[in-house]
């Protein structure tokens, strides 16, 4: 593989164009901003970069709070036309029909479109040449509920979350794998019980009799399944039994004679045996023994 070398640049890519909300519900305003991210875990930090020249760096400057909301494919249009748009000219939220709504611990809005809006209390601004950045705590992170599984985890594979990378909207692929899934122990399938042992536990464990089935008990030819497990396919093969052969099932007249063949073969060594035998009798004596009779000659 060959690289090229260009120039610095800002390649770290993709991003989510992520829509800031500032102001407060009066007069609210949101833009479209891809610098933003994660500082810290605990506590909890983030940050948006901002060029000085926007509105919005000088409402978040005025109040020292402002939302991240996360978009979904459903309203990409709506995140571009705030992103190019000012809210010293218009009405964003009346001209992309986006909702505003009041935040738990903050004054600025957060977008009601967006399935996660993080609350965000701005700790410092720092200066960087075309940016500045506002470091700030987030104190309060709002979801839609119909995200939440009924586990209460956070599923988002389902909301079509946005991406951002160099000048255009990506919509987010499937979900293959989750923190940590490359060194988890696998989990073995459980192999299926057999007719016979399902059949004796449930004759065991019942009150009713379950009767055994007469005969062999056919099994199916050998079949492939596969499911898929942390993103891996498993393949499983059952095991293949011979079935049993009936003369019905037999095509060909070479069939039908090595069949005839087999069975002769079977039953005339049991004919041939020799069972005969004559039994012994015996006669009771008076101090209640027995004694063996002997045989007329």
């Amino acid at each position: 593989m060959t690289k090229q070398t260009w120039q610095p640049g800002t390649m770290l890519s993709p991003l989510p164009p992520a829509l800031i909300g500032s102001g407060d519900m009066e007069h609210p305003n949101v833009m479209t901003a891809a610098w933003t991210g994660i500082i810290c875990s605990d506590p909890v930090l983030t940050y948006v970069s901002l060029r000085p020249s926007r509105y919005t760096h000088e409402l978040i400057s005025q109040n020292k709070e402002f939302t991240i909301n996360l978009p979904t494919w459903k309203i990409a249009e709506a995140t571009d036309t705030v992103g190019v748009k000012s809210g010293r000219d218009c009405d964003k939220f009346a001209l992309t029909g986006l909702t505003p709504e009041p935040c738990s611990k903050i004054k600025a809005p957060q977008i009601a479109e967006c399935p996660v809006s993080m609350e965000c209390r701005v700790l410092e601004v720092r200066p960087f040449g075309s940016h500045d950045m506002f470091l700030a705590e987030v104190v309060a992170v709002n979801v839609d509920d119909k995200y939440i599984d009924e586990t209460g985890a956070l599923d988002l594979e389902k909301a079509g979350l946005l991406a951002y990378a160099h000048g255009f909207y990506y919509t987010l692929g499937r979900k293959i794998g989750k923190f940590g899934f490359s060194v988890e122990k696998k989990k073995k399938k459980p192999a299926a019980p057999s007719i016979a042992t399902v059949m004796k536990a449930d004759e065991k464990f019942s009150k009713k009799k379950i009767q055994m089935p007469k005969g062999r008990i056919t099994v199916p030819e050998e079949t492939t399944t596969s499911f898929m497990e942390n993103g891996v396919e498993v393949i499983v093969k059952k095991p293949k039994f011979e079935k049993r052969t009936k003369p019905q099932d037999l095509k060909t007249d070479k069939e039908r004679k090595a069949y005839a063949r087999r069975k002769s073969v079977k039953f005339s060594k049991k004919e041939n045996k020799n069972t005969s035998y004559e039994p012994y009798s015996f006669k009771k004596k008076s101090d209640g023994s027995f004694k063996k009779k002997q045989k007329r000659q």
